[in-house]
This record gives structure tokens, C-alpha cells and sequence, in this order.
């Protein structure tokens, strides 16, 4: 501590008499330094940063609003979509309020002439078919809401089953590590040896096609890529200080990694689900649309492409709708993991 000596103190200064000295005023510098934003939890975050992402915004409107039309077309369509009707085949689409323009009027150009084929085929006025029929007369809208419902849900109890395995599998593999570990990562090696596709082909010769042998050959070898990041996740996680002090207190391994690990890379998990997902939807067109998965009047999008495609020159509506409804929700699904990734990740963080 320094001595002041006051001898060598100015004589103004000791002039000043001790009344004039008031106590400094703090509520000042308490506004300066109060905190500005809010506190906000994780979730509370990466949903803020999500709102910049325009993109994945976008995208999850589109989703919620194509996932709810597909679902409450399970009670309400405009037409039965499995019911044929001959006298209807091939009818081109036609909307009531664009009846002034061609190829929504329900005319065709036929030998170079607009014909009306609503009037040809004794249509009633107040029936309409919005995207036209197929050429079994089935309504193609209410085909294509039926084809997407069933395409999503295949998807979604996909990645939900890749979710449940993947996890269980990476988590057990990283905390036990040693043996355990290599024995379960050479099991891994051998599956992910076997093409994709050749075990799916191979599930659906041995299992009557459907949507229960399609989810089983979809789960054998998809859920490989989830089990090695979160063993990954958790081989970074286990040797941190509150996993240790976790153990020290004696917590057996399941509550380490039910209370502990698994919140720590729950992000983690949602983004590689959603990446899953529009992976699940094309294996199910691509099997459907090679004739191994749902045999019809079950519509997919890829049966509705199998069906539009041998049609494709006369009718190319037909492949347009189902192609065009499948390229939105996959690139939905995947701008949308995009945006849940960049909020997910704290180095995104501004």
C-alpha cells in the first residue's frame, strides 16, 4: 500500500471542504451494464437463428402444409382414389375459375384440333377433375394425396426405426468402448460392405411386397450411418468433466447416457433424421417405380410415376404431377436439415 504524505498535498485540495464530497451514483452504470438481449435457452436460440434462414423457413411451411393436406385428405378427397371408372379414362385436368385456358378447360389437342373431352365423355358440369384421370378413369388429385401420405409415412417410420437402432447401437459402442466397441464396429464394416440397394431387392423376393417389407429392407443397412455418429458423438462426450463427475457419483452407464449424453447430441440426431427422411422417400419411389414395391390400386409416388411414365408422350401430366410433388418434399427436407444444422451448430453462432 502506498503512504500519501499530506504535506506535499496541494492547499486547494485541503481547502475543499468534506460536504461537497457526495457518493458516487451507480444507477448509471448499472443501466450501461445490464445485459441488452435476454437470456435464451438452446432451443430458444436455434429457433432464432432458424427464423434467418429464409429457406428452411420455407421449406418447414411447405412441409406442415403438404403433411396436413395429407392428412386430412384421409377423410375428406375429392374423389374415391381407387375407383375406376372406364367412361372417364384419360380425361385431361379441369379447373371451374381457368376454364379460358387450354389444358385447364378440359380440352386436348387432338389431330391438331382443341377438343372438348369433358363433352365427348358425357361428363356431368358439376363434375371436375382438377388434375384430370388416369387410364382407369381414377381421379389423379386424389391419387396423388393418397401417394404422398403413404410415401411420408414410409419415410417417417423409416427414419424412426434408424433413430431407435442407430442410437441404441452408437450408444452402447461408444460408452463401453474396448472390445465391445471393435467387435461392434467390424459388424458395422460388414453391413455397410452390401450395397443398398442389392439388400432391398433382395428383402422384397423374399417378403410379399408392401409397406411393412419396404420398411424392413429400408432398416436393415440405413440405420449404419446414424449408429457412427452418435458412437463418434459419444466417444467425444464420455471423457468430458460431467460425464467423470457423473461416474464418481456413482450413476450406472444407462442414466450417463439417458440424462447426460443423449441431450448433448440431440441435435445432432434430429439433423441426421431429417437428411434420412427424403433418403427413405426416394428408395420407396425407386422401388415402387421398378415394379418391387406397392403393387397397386395402393398409389405412391412412385407407382403414380411407374404409371405416368408408359403414357409420357400422349399424356404428360400424368408423370408431372407425381415428379414435380416428389422433387418439392425432397428438396424441402433437405433445405430444411440445412437450416436445422446451421442452428444447431453453436460455431455458427454470430
Amino acid at each position: 500500500m502506498e503512504i500519501v504524505d499530506l504535506n506535499n498535498v496541494p492547499d486547494k485540495i485541503k481547502e475543499i471542504p468534506t460536504d461537497e464530497f457526495q457518493p458516487l451514483d451507480t444507477s448509471t452504470t448499472k443501466e450501461r451494464e445490464r445485459i441488452a438481449t435476454p437470456s435464451l435457452s438452446f432451443l430458444q436460440d436455434s429457433w432464432r437463428r432458424l427464423k434467418k434462414n429464409k429457406a428452411a423457413v420455407i421449406s418447414l411451411i411447405l412441409l406442415g402444409i403438404i403433411i396436413f393436406i395429407s392428412i386430412i385428405t384421409i377423410w375428406v378427397s375429392p374423389h374415391d382414389p381407387t375407383q375406376q371408372n372406364v367412361a372417364y379414362i384419360n380425361l385431361p385436368p379441369r379447373i371451374p375459375f381457368l376454364d379460358s385456358i387450354n389444358g385447364f378447360n378440359g380440352t386436348a389437342n387432338v389431330a391438331g384440333k382443341m377438343v372438348d373431352k369433358y363433352a365427348q365423355a358425357n361428363v356431368p358440369d358439376n363434375v371436375n377433375f382438377y388434375l384430370g384421370t388416369d387410364g382407369l378413369g381414377r381421379d389423379v388429385l386424389s391419387r396423388l394425396f393418397m401417394g404422398t401420405r403413404i410415401s411420408l409415412l414410409i419415410a417417417f417410420i423409416a427414419a424412426l426405426l434408424d433413430i431407435t437402432i442407430g442410437v441404441t447401437y452408437g450408444l452402447i459402442s461408444g460408452l463401453l468402448g474396448g472390445r465391445v466397441d471393435t467387435v461392434m464396429q467390424r459388424i458395422l464394416e460388414v453391413l455397410s460392405g452390401i450395397p443398398n440397394l442389392v439388400v432391398m431387392i433382395l428383402m422384397l423376393t423374399v417378403f410379399d411386397p408392401g409397406i411393412l417389407s419396404i420398411v424392413l429392407a429400408m432398416v436393415i443397412t440405413n440405420w449404419i450411418s446414424m449408429a457412427r455418429i452418435v458412437r463418434a458423438q459419444t466417444l467425444k462426450l464420455k471423457d468430458q468433466e460431467f460425464v467423470l463427475a457423473a461416474q464418481t457419483l456413482g450413476e450406472s452407464r444407462l442414466k450417463i447416457a439417458i440424462k447426460h449424453i443423449l441431450p448433448n447430441i440431440s441435435s445432432v440426431i434430429i439433423v441426421q433424421m431429417m437428411f434420412s427422411i427424403p433418403s427413405a422417400i426416394f428408395f420407396e419411389a425407386f422401388l415402387s417405380f421398378i415394379g418391387l414395391g406397392l403393387r397397386p390400386p395402393t398409389a405412391s409416388l412412385g407407382t403414380l410415376l411407374n404409371e405416368g411414365y408408359k403414357t409420357f408422350r400422349f399424356l404428360p401430366y400424368l408423370m408431372w404431377i407425381p415428379a414435380v410433388t416428389l422433387s418439392v418434399v425432397m428438396i424441402c427436407f433437405n433445405l430444411l436439415a440445412d437450416g436445422l444444422r446451421d442452428a444447431f451448430d453453436p460455431k455458427m453462432k454470430e
